[in-house]
């Protein structure tokens, strides 16, 4: 026995999902002094969703705001940018500030994995 399913709203003939091929990485700092990495396409959209003015924010920063931006850095595409994302959340949290201070990846790391990463100023995406 088969069941039609209905067709979602999504499916029907046009994809809303784009594949864009920019990606950057992000630390965020929350009122305890803490820092979140992740990746993003629109660090924008990203920031909102962590503070919850959309749906879609991190359960680990929920309840922790104010939220501020400290690093963004172009990556390039998503498996690159996911890469140095877990490699960045392997480091000590002195590691991280010397990354929001200094506004440079560890060599060590972008030579193994991003060949041109660039520093964004976070104050674009406050």
């Amino acid at each position: 026995m088969y069941f039609k399913l209905p067709m979602s709203i999504t499916a029907n003939n046009v994809n809303t999902h784009q594949q864009p091929s920019t990606w950057y990485l992000y630390l965020i700092e929350n009122k305890l002094g803490q820092l979140y990495t992740g990746i993003t396409t629109s660090p924008a959209r990203r920031i909102s969703q962590h503070r919850g003015e959309i749906v879609g924010g991190a359960r680990a920063l929920k309840g922790k705001g104010p939220l501020q931006f400290r690093a963004i850095f172009l990556i390039g595409d998503r498996s690159t940018a996911s890469k140095v994302e877990y490699k960045v959340k392997q480091l000590s949290k002195e590691k991280k500030q010397a990354i929001v201070k200094q506004k440079v990846l560890p060599e060590s790391l972008c030579i193994a994995l991003c060949d041109n990463s660039q520093y964004i100023c976070p104050s674009n995406y406050q």
